[in-house]
């Protein structure tokens, strides 16, 4: 079989789904890996590996016996360590082995954003204990939030408005980690009008940004994104200027999905991933070249158009709310009667608030397009077997 590059994806979710359609594009070789058999990702790609990702003996051996071109991660669970001394073999990491190293603990990443580079944080402490998190909640005042240092889309993640609140959210936090460090951060609220997350692909030719995307959270998860969102000039030059000095830190060809808080025109570094975002679901229809796009374009070294455009545009989860293994869906030619689209991301399971599929709509302007958006991801309905 001739392709142009073969990669192993680390993760296999709705996201690495899309990502092995833009690669596939491309004339790429897919190797989908995750922990359980059938995830979104292998029901496309040309082979699968299942095992955990924080086995290194595993990831080392599967990296070996593939011999990638690339090593895509698309989670943040992984035994990064190993990720970097393959890369110090000769293997490419996609941006980098420093990225996913510092992006899969948030403690490594705000530090860096803090200390190293100076760029605009929330005050904030690390607890590993109940006692730490009361003292760390003094330090940053009330309310503030409370996450763990590794976890996945936002899950764990509580706000908090007085100390009555403290234990249950340092519990949540501790039921919804990551990996095998017990540690949190505890950060200030931050009083923001809006967020966004900025999409930002460094490439062989540059640095080049998405529009600005918003986006509103329940639970530490995204439930709805919009491109674009209004935005100052002034505002957007400082959160480029910010997303710059941390890709450039960080390294290595991809897209990063670097998220701000803003407050007038004030902006606040918040996180970045060093993959494509949960957010950035809504580029499937608002972008010409999709964040999948654009991810497996400059892994690969292929060029990056310098002015990126998007039209108005929205995104809708569609969430479960059982556990379940039979899964059937209702209601896709009501729910796209009115111009949105669906994308079912072909999960093997449910569980309470999981993502299933995503509803996309544009329209001549982001209110209108959310409001499709949303309407339309009710009309889905999962029925369930068992």
């Amino acid at each position: 079989m001739s392709h142009t590059a073969k990669i192993l994806l680390l993760g296999s979710g709705e996201l690495g789904r899309e990502f092995v359609i833009s690669a596939k594009r491309l004339g790429a070789c897919v190797i989908a890996c995750d922990a359980y058999d059938h995830a979104p990702a292998m029901q496309l790609a040309d082979a699968r590996e299942v095992f955990s990702m924080l086995d290194g003996e595993r990831l080392r051996a599967v990296v070996e016996q593939h011999r990638p071109d690339y090593i895509v991660p698309e989670i943040e669970a992984i035994r990064t360590e190993v990720l970097a001394e393959l890369e110090e073999e000769g293997f490419t990491v996609a941006p980098s082995a420093r990225a996913t190293q510092m992006t899969m603990n948030r403690d490594a990443i705000r530090d860096l954003a803090a200390n190293e580079l100076g760029l605009v944080t929330s005050r904030y402490r690390y607890a590993k204990n109940l006692d730490e998190v009361r003292a760390a909640a003094e330090h940053s005042g009330f309310p503030c939030v409370i996450k763990p240092v590794m976890s996945s889309s936002g899950k764990g993640q509580t706000t908090v408005r007085d100390a009555d609140g403290l234990e249950a959210a340092w519990d949540y936090a501790v039921a919804n980690m990551r990996g095998d460090r017990q540690r949190v951060i505890v950060e200030q609220f931050v009083d923001f009008d809006y967020e966004i997350t900025l999409l930002t692909v460094r490439h062989a030719g540059g640095v080049t940004f998405c529009p600005p995307i918003g986006h509103r959270q329940e639970r530490g998860d995204y439930q709805e994104s919009w491109q674009p969102t209004p935005m100052s000039d002034a505002a957007i030059t400082k959160a480029q200027e910010m997303a710059t000095k941390v890709v450039d830190d960080l390294g290595g060809y991809g897209l990063f999905g670097v998220e701000f808080f803003v407050k007038g025109e004030e902006v606040i570094f918040s996180e970045v991933s060093p993959r494509p975002h949960d957010t950035g679901m809504v580029t499937l229809v608002s972008q010409n070249l999709t964040e999948f796009d654009l991810h497996a374009r400059a892994v690969m070294g292929l060029p990056i158009p310098a002015d990126m455009r998007a039209r108005p545009a929205a995104s809708a989860v569609i969430l479960a709310d059982r556990d379940s293994a039979s899964l059937s869906y209702e209601g896709l030619a009501d729910a796209m009667a009115d111009g949105a689209d669906i994308r079912i991301f072909g999960k093997p399971t449910s569980r309470p608030y999981r993502r299933m599929g995503v509803a996309l709509a544009t329209a001549g302007d982001t209110d209108e397009a959310r409001r499709k958006a949303r309407e339309a991801a009710h009309k889905v309905h999962i029925r369930y077997g068992d």
